[in-house]
């Protein structure tokens, strides 16, 4: 202590103190630094701050250690250089649309994209004059023949996230890279452990940290994901433009989970496609949409390019239910909760009316879907109270 600091007050001395903390701890977590105000050594180094440069402290809503360890861990697991973190995979998805695009510049969307996703292309388009055009997931290759001289950027969620069709994602990304049209993938589905889309051509990443990389259903967080320094910087200006940040808190929430997610990913793909096998025997179910089943659109790219399947699928059921009928199923359940998000210990059950949510594909079955996420409990017991649901509610 400086003679000046000890003849100083006590109240400026507890805004000022003079700690004098052992050197050498080390833990297995990630130390949680909160900051608004990144302190200076001088101003030298505030003028010569760079805010392209990932490895320079500027402001608390950008980056701190906490975040920055999540960022890097992230990037690492899908095999990019570049991560940035938005409050939830929505924003994620919105960070993409501002860092990349402008007025005039035309989208391509997948006809199977996850709502929000659509809502947001169609809010754009109207307020804020882009062109956003659908597309049929399985096109493939064929996507060539739709792209315009302003086709800016292109959407690719695999599998849809409702529909579970699995969209040849390499042909995608090889025919938009061959006309300098950027790639977006909404890879929320495989947590980039089942399949890392930026070694088959994809441009950006997307992942919804609400999802496996939380586990808790207890974060709202999303992150990009590139390999690019230009997109990430794009990306990253329209991110600071915006005022986006997330709380450490959270991020620690995410870190703390990481070590466990490809165990517990596992573990919801062994009981998913036991369930997804059982409920194809079943009469009520019409078809079962699980990208690891031979008769599910996409099945051989999924095959070719993905080694796992999460918890997520969906089934048809048998035309003869009404949709009132399937929603009494879905509400006789009692170990699927009734709920949008999933990534999880719970599972959870939820109707959809797919034919209200599709423009330009022709959705070829006329019974209820019903998306399963089936979460860490025993599968017979799930099996079980599905069973059980069925007699309840479709006799």
């Amino acid at each position: 202590m400086t003679d000046s600091a000890s003849s100083r007050a006590r109240q400026t001395r507890i805004v000022h103190p003079d700690l004098e903390l052992a050197p050498g701890f080390e833990s297995f977590s990630t130390p949680v630094m909160r900051a608004s105000t990144v302190v200076f050594p001088d101003l030298a180094a505030v003028r010569g701050a760079d805010w392209r440069n990932d490895a320079q402290w500027r402001y608390g809503l950008h980056a701190t250690p906490t975040s920055a360890a999540l960022t890097q861990r992230l990037a690492q697991i899908e095999g990019g250089k570049h991560a940035l973190l938005q409050p939830s995979g929505l924003a994620a998805i919105s960070n993409v649309y501002f860092g990349i695009v402008k007025a005039g510049d035309d989208v391509l969307i997948p006809d199977n994209v996850y709502s929000p996703n659509r809502e947001h292309g169609n809010w754009l388009a109207h307020d804020f004059g882009l062109s956003v055009r659908y597309y049929d997931p399985m096109i493939g290759a064929g996507i060539a023949n739709m792209i315009r001289p302003n086709t800016r950027l292109i959407w690719i969620e695999a599998p849809g996230s409702v529909t579970m069709e699995v969209p040849d994602v390499p042909a995608i990304a090889a025919a938009a890279r061959a006309r300098n049209v950027v790639t977006a993938i909404d890879n929320t589905y495989s947590a980039g452990l089942a399949f890392r889309p930026l070694e088959h051509g994809v441009d950006i990443s997307v992942q919804a940290l609400t999802k496996y990389q939380s586990g808790g259903s207890d974060v709202l967080m999303g992150a990009t994901i590139t390999a690019s320094d230009e997109l990430h910087h794009e990306l990253k200006r329209a991110r600071m433009r915006m005022g986006i940040g997330v709380s450490v808190d959270d991020c620690s929430l995410v870190l703390r989970s990481l070590p466990s997610m490809k165990a517990r990913f596992e573990a919801h793909d062994r009981s998913a496609l036991a369930l997804a096998h059982w409920l194809k025997t079943r009469p009520e179910i019409a078809a079962v949409l699980h990208p690891a089943l031979e008769d599910c659109p996409g099945h051989a790219s999924f095959m070719r390019d993905f080694s796992g399947a999460g918890g997520l699928f969906s089934v048809v059921f048998d035309e003869r239910y009404s949709a009132t009928r399937i929603d009494a199923f879905v509400e006789a359940l009692e170990l699927f909760a009734i709920g949008w998000s999933w990534g999880g210990a719970h599972s959870l059950a939820m109707p959809y009316d797919v034919a209200s949510m599709r423009s330009a594909s022709q959705w070829p079955h006329r019974g209820t879907l019903v998306r399963f996420y089936v979460g860490l409990e025993e599968e017979a017991d799930l099996r079980a109270d599905i069973e059980r649901a069925m007699v309840a509610a479709l006799g």
